[in-house]
């Protein structure tokens, strides 16, 4: 294939052109250093201007008060599945909402090192997000845990939970696309493959008063205390992946930041949604107050032709819209990078296989 698709991964994802021809521009030869950056030593001057750039690029995007702390990790969402716990947990107790595949991933986990109370499950089929006064919450809770929005059934948090104890949000799939108020938060995680950079690069933003708490048991690869001790750099750092963080950070600051992103998403998801809700073929997997603007799922009702969709959609340059194998039917991943004319290409494609197959 000669040109660039219409990539609705849900991730590895998308990434924005211009970020990309930078990094073409400077792969060899890196601001006159004569390197790559994935040559460079992580403790080379040149190198630390890049994870600066990337660090205060971040801080400013989503306003991170100087109360918390930026960190750049490894391991993926996934690790943190286990950091959490091992960090915050240690009275033994924390509530999690589990609304989506990996909150549930998440919570059994966290069984490993403490007691996790289900403050709301929306299982098994994963439809919708429970509202505030749905959250059965724990009064000695280290933490509220929960995700913001779940790729694999597509739901989306439409708002902040309140609760006493400190909040951790997974906000991996959602990341950068909206304004947050981090001083809610006591930690956000997120792995950079869908809206920051490929993957490989975990970002951290805890507040510091929460660092120090860890059980004994905990690796210091994993402690929270020691990677801010050592500036995210107790080991080698994920560097290529901080250094195109640090461009897609300027490109989104180029084209307003995250409070036109946000407005840029909805554009998007709401052309999709009004299709999904006008067409006599597909249908919408969440509910209409739970669904997510990132990952749009959808199906036909016969798996044969969901399989059929998928395959003649690919040959038209619409690739990896199979939905995930827990929920099957359709999904469509709107990240930050995905552009207006790939989604007028999806509806346009949905319209004509619809007129054809009803």
């Amino acid at each position: 294939m000669s040109e660039r698709v219409f990539n609705f991964s849900a991730g590895p994802s998308v990434l924005p052109k211009p970020v990309l021809e930078k990094a073409q521009r400077d792969l060899l030869n890196y601001n006159a250093s004569g390197m790559s950056v994935m040559e460079m030593s992580h403790r080379s001057p040149v190198f630390q201007e890049i994870f600066d750039s990337a660090k205060s690029g971040l801080k400013e995007a989503l306003s991170v008060p100087d109360t918390h702390e930026i960190l750049f990790l490894q391991g993926g969402a996934t690790l943190q599945f286990a950091s959490v716990p091992m960090n915050l947990m240690k009275s033994g107790c924390a509530d999690y909402a589990v609304t989506g595949n990996f909150s549930d991933k998440a919570a059994k986990e966290a069984e490993k090192y403490g007691t996790v109370h289900i403050a709301a499950s929306t299982g098994p089929e994963f439809r919708a997000i429970p509202a505030q006064k749905d959250l059965s919450l724990s009064p000695d809770a280290e933490y509220l845990y929960y995700c913001a929005n779940n790729t694999v059934f597509g739901t989306e948090w439409q708002y902040v939970p309140e609760t006493s104890s400190p909040l951790v949000c997974d906000m991996s799939s959602n990341i950068l696309s909206k304004p947050v108020d981090v001083s809610r938060y006591g930690l956000i995680f997120a792995g950079a493959q869908k809206n920051m950079a490929p993957a490989g690069l975990t970002v951290v933003i805890i507040d510091k008063a929460l660092a120090g708490r860890e059980l004994a048991i905990t690796p210091k690869i994993m402690s929270y205390k020691v990677n801010i001790d050592n500036d995210s750099m107790l080991n080698t750092p994920p560097c290529w992946c901080i250094y195109m963080l640090s461009l897609t950070l300027e490109w989104l600051k180029s084209i307003g930041g995250v409070k036109a992103m946000q407005e840029i998403k909805h554009e998007r998801a709401a052309k999709v949604y009004d299709f999904l809700d006008n067409s006599s073929m597909f249908t919408p997997h969440a509910d209409k107050t739970s669904r997510s603007e990132m990952n749009i799922t959808f199906r036909t009702g016969s798996s044969e032709l969901d399989a059929q969709f998928v395959k003649e959609a690919a040959a038209r340059g619409l690739i990896n819209l199979k939905g995930h194998k827990v929920a099957g039917g359709m999904r469509a991943s709107l990240y930050n990078a995905m552009p207006m004319e790939g989604v007028d290409a999806l509806i346009s494609f949905m319209k004509e296989f619809e007129l054809s197959h009803v």
